[in-house]
């Protein structure tokens, strides 16, 4: 039966457990789970320390595999398709020190690329001789240009007779926070015989994947811990059956690696290599992946389902932006077609100048070098922590400083509008040069 709590104030004042102090704008950091799924977790939890070993050797993998059957659904894939793992820098490093590389080869990615994913690549370059080719994004950039730039980048390294090994994209950056046609980037990268691999960090919860299984990247990880409410942290990692035997270790290697020089061990429950790869990997507290039901049956039977969570996420990024920029006198980035912004973010100007290539532009005062603008955003997520009792996720990105603000069911407009006075007074303050003082 549902009991949908309003969205809003209700919602947060009912279900979470937030500081009344605190206003959470930015949750598409790290996330959050309501109190019902952390109540579940506590309770796993105790199960675990009143009977450890029968918990963890016996009762764990049937949890999660009930974890597994409830989030395939979602994506529109068979359960045998998907593991669970910590997060997506884990799922991203899976698959890169899985395949084997030949020297020469090239993986293509975009400047907006995870700072994590991009040195897990500068990682790789330290022992084996591939190449990285970054396209650069520089946002607002309408979908059609982006698909654009990929093929053409891709076509361009194999005219010079090198091979593509793999293309790394996102369903939704970190930053800005804007959703990407990783749809049609699979389509090229089908068409031109390239593997991908999806960062989905901002993916299950925040956008719809039920066609994932149709649209069959080569690789495809996702957090749950941010977007869908499940305990820090847990993320689905799907890969399509025919791919599976390209990874042959999780990270780090543990009990359900089969040496290919030996004897293959029989599997439990006759479970796929795949899948028993992951069951397993060493101890640690494997309570997040079996939160999934809970997570999901709060979503349907507090929140109504997944198209009405996203439905108000969107709607209140939108509104709460606009607002926002209409205290600061900016804008929110767009596109034309405004595909971009169908996520949970909405990414604001701030009313701050850089000089461009140094040179300060005419009728313009108090404007700042661009080698200040990590110093500034330093002081303003700084003064937000420790004034205001806020998060304030803030980066210079096209000549221009952002902050980026994320939509959520505990939210309303006027947290928005709050946090944009707040913003107000912060960079009137960055003006007279108040960042520059110990």
């Amino acid at each position: 039966m549902t009991i949908k709590t309003p969205f809003g104030r209700p919602m947060r004042q009912a279900h979470f457990s937030f500081s009344p102090a605190y206003t959470p704008l930015n949750h598409g950091s790290f996330g959050c789970s309501p109190q019902a799924v952390l109540q579940h977790q506590a309770h796993l939890q105790t199960l675990a320390a009143a009977r450890p070993d029968t918990f963890i050797v016996r009762d764990t993998p049937l949890l999660i595999d009930a974890s597994r059957s409830a989030i395939a659904p979602l994506l529109g894939i068979d359960v045998n398709e998907v593991v669970l793992i910590p997060n997506v820098t884990t799922g991203v490093n899976t698959v890169l020190r899985n395949l084997t590389w030949q020297a020469g080869e090239v993986i293509v990615f975009f400047s907006t690329i995870y700072g994590a994913c991009e040195k897990t690549i500068a990682s790789i370059q330290e022992v084996v001789n591939i190449e990285g080719v970054k396209i650069e994004l520089q946002y607002p950039i309408e979908d059609e240009e982006i698909v654009r730039l990929f093929r053409e980048a891709i076509e361009r390294v194999q005219s010079q007779g090198k091979r593509v090994g793999l293309a790394m994209f996102d369903t939704v950056l970190t930053f800005p926070g804007a959703r990407m046609p990783w749809e049609e980037l699979v389509g090229v990268c089908k068409e031109l015989g390239v593997l991908s691999l999806i960062d989905g960090a901002h993916g299950v919860g925040c956008i719809d994947l039920k066609h994932l299984g149709t649209v069959e990247p080569d690789f495809f990880v996702s957090n749950c811990h941010k977007w869908l409410f499940t305990p820090r942290g847990c993320a689905v990692f799907y890969v399509p059956f025919r791919n599976q035997h390209l990874i042959r270790t999780s990270l780090p290697t543990s009990h359900g690696y089969q040496n290919p020089g030996s004897e293959s061990e029989p599997l439990p429950g006759g479970k796929s290599p795949f899948v028993h790869l992951f069951e397993f990997v060493a101890t640690i507290d494997y309570t997040p992946y079996a939160c999934i039901p809970a997570a999901l049956d709060f979503r349907n039977r507090i929140c109504g389902g997944e198209e009405a969570i996203r439905k108000y996420c969107y709607e209140i990024a939108r509104v709460g932006g606009q607002r926002v920029a209409g205290i600061l006198g900016t804008e929110v980035m767009a596109t034309e077609t405004r595909t971009m912004n169908q996520c949970c973010f909405a990414n604001v100007a701030l009313p701050l100048k850089f000089k461009k290539d140094g040179v300060e532009e005419q009728n313009e005062t108090r404007m700042f070098d661009i080698c200040e603008a990590g110093q500034i955003g330093s002081w303003i997520n700084d003064r937000g922590v420790k004034e205001f009792d806020t998060y304030l996720q803030i980066a210079f990105h096209a000549g221009m400083m952002w902050v980026r603000l994320s939509g959520q069911i505990y939210l309303e407009v006027r947290d928005f509008e709050w946090v944009g006075e707040r913003l107000k007074e912060l960079c009137g303050r960055v003006k007279k040069g108040e960042f520059r003082k110990p």
